[in-house]
């Protein structure tokens, strides 16, 4: 079964960067930026598909469910 999840993201113009960067407040230490709002959130989607494939493969993103 595939499950949909909602994610947060936080957007800060950064001014040294002169872009934004994208926190994806849900998943720790899952960020990512780009130079517009559309780039840095399209960006933190790519980086929330690596972060979840990253925890599949250490064996750390079992659902409730697998853990039972």
């Amino acid at each position: 079964m595939t499950k949909y999840l909602t994610y947060l993201i936080q957007l800060t113009y950064d001014r040294s960067y002169k872009g934004y960067v994208a926190d994806v407040v849900n998943l720790y230490g899952c960020m990512s930026q780009g130079k517009t709002k559309k780039e840095a959130v399209e960006n933190a989607k790519k980086a929330i598909t690596a972060y979840m494939e990253a925890l599949e493969k250490t064996g750390k993103g079992k659902t409730v469910e697998e853990k039972i």
